[in-house]
């Protein structure tokens, strides 16, 4: 019948559809099951009954996966802490390892720094002719030099203190590369009974004997700035001596002045008879009952020293006075130039300065050093007003700093600022750009080779 109304051919066509559409459908409502029993709402129950079991199978989903996402929170910021510095508590790397020092002295001997040595300039002159290579002289009057200078093993009591220390090294760095010096900076304390002022003694005889070729060590503390990067220090006028040191014979010899000299900044030359001196200077040192004892007696003999226990510098004037014949003859207290220049009447005259005089002078005009006594930027406490150090310190540094810049083209803005300007344009032909001091190739820094014959 059907035949007849749509033809043969009609039929089949829409015998083939209706068995897909069966198909289709079967597969539809197979894939509707699947997915209610995957999502928990799998009742057969109305459309809002199947509505509220998914959403009450998401709510219960969220609920188990919150735990975790908080836990994740959690970790995630501990560990930004973790890479925090500003947070981070300094006292867990800064303690120290528990136990004593592994050599203990006789409670009931002497303090000495070592033991005796009385033969250092056949050793050391033995050692000097089997290194060839090693000589204890780079030219006919410029002798190998080291200077030395260090700091606490422990970060500074205050939070600029060891800006203020890099800036300070920094410093000295540049001098001694102009000057072709040797750099030594210690932060181990050799010997605990020697903290304090004396902490450089024991250092001091360890490098002239671990270092034969260095023919001069200079001290520097930590808290002094060169200030005039031109000045080579007069070495020949040091020939026949010792141990140089910023000081005035009437201020030592006659008056007994503790100031009469200053141990900040000093020459000693590499001989037996600096190793005798250090001897001598030592048993003053070590720290507790034998340095606060020796303290009384340095107040007693020194004029103008206040009450507190012995140093270094109070000591070495202690021991001129009272043996200049057998010390005397060997030791030279340079004021000609400021070896050590103290900074109080030095640092409101930079401008003046730079107005009226130029590097190399060394003296009073342009100060080699300026030495921040009683500034202790690396302490809790100082002597003077903090602002006043810390601006004055900066004031030093730029303007040593700046006759370094120089050579290079630039300057700092003013002696207060950390920026600096260009003071002369870039050229094609930067070899025959001469610097104004000449601190690029310094005479005094030329190596003369041996002539070939």
């Amino acid at each position: 019948m059907l035949e007849r109304c749509f033809g043969v051919r009609r039929v089949r066509q829409i015998q083939r559809a209706a068995r897909h559409g069966t198909v289709t459908f079967l597969c539809l409502f197979m894939t509707v099951v699947v997915l209610r029993g995957t999502i928990g709402a799998g009742k057969f129950g109305t459309p809002e009954q199947d509505f509220n079991d998914i959403r009450e199978r998401f709510y219960s989903h969220n609920r188990r996966v919150e735990p975790h996402r908080v836990l994740e929170e959690v970790e995630t910021t501990t560990s930004a802490d973790a890479n925090n510095y500003a947070t981070f508590d300094f006292s867990k790397i800064l303690k120290d390892e528990e136990g004593g020092d592994e050599w203990k002295k006789d409670p009931n001997a002497p303090y000495s720094l070592g033991p005796k040595i009385s033969d250092w300039d056949a050793q050391r002159g033995e050692w000097l002719k089997q290194n060839p290579n090693f000589p204890n002289f780079l030219g006919p009057t410029k002798p190998r030099v080291l200077l030395v200078t260090g700091s606490s093993p422990k970060p500074c009591e205050n939070p600029v203190g060891d800006h203020y220390l890099l800036k300070s090294i920094k410093n000295k760095i540049d001098y001694c590369r102009l000057h072709g010096i040797e750099i030594f900076y210690n932060m181990a304390l050799l010997d605990a009974e020697m903290a304090g002022f004396w902490a450089k003694l024991p250092l001091i005889r360890k490098l002239l004997l671990s270092h034969p070729e260095v023919e001069f060590l200079w001290w520097m503390d930590s808290d002094a700035m060169f200030t005039d990067m031109a000045f080579e220090v007069p070495w020949e006028r040091y020939k026949n001596h010792n141990f140089v040191m910023h000081g005035w014979n009437e201020m030592v010899y006659d008056d007994h002045n503790w100031i009469g000299l200053n141990t900040g900044s000093f020459l000693l030359r590499n001989c037996q008879w600096s190793l005798d001196l250090l001897d001598a200077w030592a048993p003053m040192g070590p720290k507790g009952k034998i340095r606060d004892e020796a303290g009384k007696v340095l107040t007693k003999f020194l004029k103008g020293r206040p009450v507190f226990e012995a140093d270094d510098q109070s000591a070495m004037v202690y021991i001129l006075a009272t043996g200049r014949e057998a010390w005397g003859e060997k030791v030279y207290l340079e004021n000609h130039y400021y070896l050590h220049g103290y900074w109080g009447i030095l640092v409101d005259r930079y401008e003046e300065m730079i107005e009226n005089y130029h590097p190399g002078l060394g003296d009073h005009r342009w100060p080699l050093v300026t030495h921040f006594v009683g500034c202790k930027p690396c302490g809790k406490f100082g002597d003077y007003p903090v602002e006043r150090c810390l601006k004055q310190m900066d004031r030093a540094y730029n303007f040593g700093d700046n006759q370094v810049l120089q050579m290079y083209g630039f300057t700092h803005k003013s002696l207060a600022s950390r920026r600096v300007k260009r003071v002369r344009n870039e050229s094609s032909t930067p070899l025959q750009v001469k610097d104004e001091l000449g601190l690029l190739h310094p005479a005094f820094k030329a190596i003369k080779l041996p002539s070939s014959s």
